[in-house]
């Protein structure tokens, strides 16, 4: 007889999800305040009886509270009328010399004493309004109004600085492809001008981005809010292999002398973002040079380029070239591994030699020599001491356990004196001091909760700061996943993976396997560490009752450059599909409980062109598969996609990657889910997929989602539940509760493992 999942399965799995998840997780630092006169910083965390602040000073050794929660709690209280168990103060500002903080609390901002507790309310410093930016000194407001770029002074006189912007050829906005357009109007927010400003606040940089020969998209808003008419809107989207592709032109303003000087160099072109709107451009430390990072149309020729901000002459400063992508980071979503030091010189980030190492330039471009080098892969530049000459680094392939996992180390910059700074196995992220003198290191696994210190420059530790406490989540149902080797699908590479087991877990009984995957190639998905991307979407399904996978097969990034070049150009692969079958069949060799007959498969964007290649490559292994937002066409993808992974438009090789070819096999269960304002993965790809599965005669749901986007944004909480109940039905043969309702997600939550920016 058919069993129903009862509602508090799907509560349990619900709690899971993110934010939710972090609810139940105590003693995790949150981001860091450094002190502008010491090497002393605070940081929030969530302790025993709710939000705690913590005040470390590492050259003491010490780390205690902030201050007196509770009694700050009651000062708050009877100074804002609210009940003392509404008051969560949240720390603004702390004064270590005057012994006072300022807080916020009540809508309010309030300076407290802390030797007796008395408030005081203090002014909110005037901030920028939506949809502008402010100098760093605060003289100038800026924004975008009517295409071009204007300025507020302190006087609240407003004047145009350009005045030759127009819809498709607009001043300081970004690419139309990253504007979210449908989740923008139905939050009700403003997108700030793409600017960098320079230091003392008088000059800015920005560009021109001109999309008038980029081909017009139009989606239909089907049911627009306040009901009437459906309304089109109408975009410019360029697609791979097109001529005529959105270009940025670079330029320099002036804020005093009201000039706008145009760079010298060669267009940028923009098919994803702008370099200024996404830490691809920086400037130096005097404000007079602007750096930034072209990889070109294809990402086959990477240029660090310096323009004079006083003149906008440009030169190119180290230029690296290759047969596949140059990338300045394998995780595209990542910071650059490149910078520029104040003599000039420039560390530059290279797979050249197979693995990803640091290479020393001139400031005239001439290689110096190789900082680092062996069988391992540089994966995060944490502190550049230039006066002693050393580089701090994360590294991934030290330890021959996991070749994911990061360590910290240290090299001279003359390519001396690599040290390996931490040597258990553990998977490590740091963040420097801005002095340089100590290191914050959060060190986990999968299966072992972060433990956070302040390390000095030898890697000794200084201070602990905080344990994280998972006793919650584990009354919940939580068990950690394992992590897993298996061999890849050629038998011969060691492959990687997570293993969730059914919460409630019974080896005695047959579990049915979700597969869920974000393929890459610029992104991973089953990183060794206590946190990912997809953390709580994996929980809530084990949360349901099925065995959880996430695999980064051959192809995706981390590794070597010959593991990850195995993508380039085999896009249709999906970061190794027959690899996910491999390791699916052998966890099943080892794990009785796992019902190898009964395997699904799911994901969102890539992942959900994935999904759908999964059940229509491999039909006798998928027999559920749910596409969500897919990019089942990398033809009718923005060329970023297509042109930089799979390599300059060819007929043959994109058809190839074509979902639709391969209709024909369809034998399992799928569910297309796609959003009607999708701007990114068009819903059009889904919709060419219905098409060819109808002429196929194939039986197959579909659900698209009036209003929605990329991200399922205000829709996402009914599309997890259809999702939960598909799998609960086809995949579990059970049936799910009656009419549940998820409370509505946080936006990118679930889509994306994060928020609608890029920086991960």
């Amino acid at each position: 007889m058919e069993r129903t999942i009862a509602v508090e399965d799907y509560r349990r799995a619900e709690q899971m999800l993110r934010p939710r998840r972090s609810s139940l997780i105590t003693g995790v630092v949150g981001p860091l305040t450094w002190s502008a006169r010491s090497d002393s910083f605070w940081y929030p965390t969530s302790g025993a009886h709710g939000a705690e602040h913590v005040l470390v000073d590492p050259a003491a050794g010490t780390r205690q509270p902030a201050f007196d929660h509770a009694r700050m709690a009651t000062a708050l209280a009877a100074a804002t009328g609210e009940p003392v168990e509404r008051v969560i103060p949240r720390l603004s500002v702390l004064d270590v010399e005057s012994a006072a903080v300022v807080v916020e609390s009540g809508g309010r901002r309030w300076r407290v004493s802390l030797a007796d507790y008395a408030c005081t309310p203090v002014e909110a410093p005037v901030s920028a309004a939506p949809g502008e930016s402010r100098s760093p000194d605060g003289r100038w407001t800026v924004f975008v109004r009517d295409h071009n770029l204007w300025v507020r002074d302190e006087t609240g006189a407003e004047s145009a600085l350009t005045h030759d912007g127009s819809a498709d050829n607009a001043y300081a906005t970004e690419t139309t492809f990253w504007q979210h357009r449908s989740i923008m109007r139905k939050a009700g927010a403003v997108a700030p001008p793409v600017v960098l400003w320079a230091p003392d606040g008088a000059k800015l940089v920005t560009h021109r981005i001109d999309e008038r020969e980029v081909g017009l998209l139009h989606l239909v808003e089907s049911a627009p809010e306040g009901g009437g008419r459906p309304v089109s809107h109408a975009y410019r989207y360029a697609m791979a292999g097109e001529e005529n592709q959105p270009m940025l032109h670079l330029v320099v303003v002036d804020l005093e002398r009201r000039t706008v000087t145009p760079s010298d160099a060669e267009p940028f072109y923009a098919s994803f973002r702008s370099p200024l709107a996404w830490d691809r451009a920086w400037l130096s430390a005097d404000g007079g040079t602007l750096f930034y990072l072209d990889p070109g149309r294809f990402y086959l020729r990477l240029r660090l380029i310096a323009v004079d901000l006083a003149t906008g002459r440009s030169r190119v400063v180290v230029e690296e070239t290759g047969q596949t992508r140059v990338e300045p980071n394998q995780m595209i979503f990542q910071p650059p591994l490149v910078r520029t030091l104040a003599n000039g010189e420039v560390l530059w980030y290279s797979q050249r030699d197979g693995w990803g190492h640091l290479y020393r330039y001139s400031a005239s471009g001439v290689l110096v020599n190789q900082v680092t080098k062996g069988a391992w892969a540089v994966r995060e530049i944490v502190h550049v001491d230039e006066d002693d000459g050393v580089v701090f680094f994360t590294a991934a392939g030290l330890v021959d356990a996991d070749p994911y996992v990061r360590q910290l180390c240290r090299a001279e910059l003359d390519g001396s004196g690599f040290t390996r700074l931490t040597g258990d196995l553990d998977d490590h992220v740091v963040q420097a001091a801005p002095s340089g003198r100590y290191l914050v290191d959060t060190a986990s696994l999968a299966d072992r909760p972060p433990v956070a210190v302040v390390r000095d420059r030898t890697g000794k530790v200084v201070v602990e700061l905080e344990r994280a406490d998972v006793s919650a989540l584990e009354r919940a149902g939580w068990t950690p996943p394992e992590r897993f080797r298996v061999k890849a699908a050629d038998g011969t590479t060691d492959i990687y993976g997570l293993l969730w087991r059914p919460y409630g877990f019974d080896p005695q009984r047959r579990y049915p396997v979700v597969d869920r995957i974000y393929p890459g190639p610029h992104s991973q998905h089953a990183p060794p560490g206590f946190d990912n991307t997809g953390t709580g979407d994996f929980e809530a399904y084990a949360a349901l009752g099925f065995a959880v996978v996430s695999v980064d097969g051959r192809g995706t990034p981390g590794r070597d450059k010959e593991f990850h070049d195995l993508s380039y150009g085999h896009i249709d692969d999906f970061g190794g599909l027959d690899d996910h079958v491999a390791a699916i069949t052998e966890l099943g060799s080892r794990y009785p409980w796992l019902d190898t007959g009964r395997v699904g498969i799911t994901g969102n964007s890539a992942g959900g062109s994935a999904s759908v290649r999964a059940v229509l490559a491999y039909p006798e292994f998928y027999r559920v598969a749910i596409g969500v937002s897919g990019c089942h066409d990398p033809r009718l993808q923005l060329p970023w996609w297509g042109e930089v992974y799979q390599g300059p438009y060819e007929p043959e090789r994109y058809l190839r990657c074509v979902n639709a070819e391969l209709a024909g096999n369809l034998r399992g269960k799928l569910l297309l889910i796609h959003g009607e304002l999708d701007d990114n993965a068009l819903p059009y790809q889904t919709l060419g997929l219905v098409d060819a599965l109808i002429e196929a005669n194939k039986d197959f749901d579909l659900l698209m989602v009036p209003g929605a986007g990329h991200t399922m944004f205000h829709r996402e909480a009914y599309v997890t539940r259809r999702k939960w109940d598909y799998f609960v039905r086809h995949l579990m043969d059970a049936t799910p509760p009656a009419g549940y309702e998820l409370a509505e997600i946080p936006s990118g939550s679930l889509a994306w493992g994060r928020s609608l920016s890029p920086k991960v």
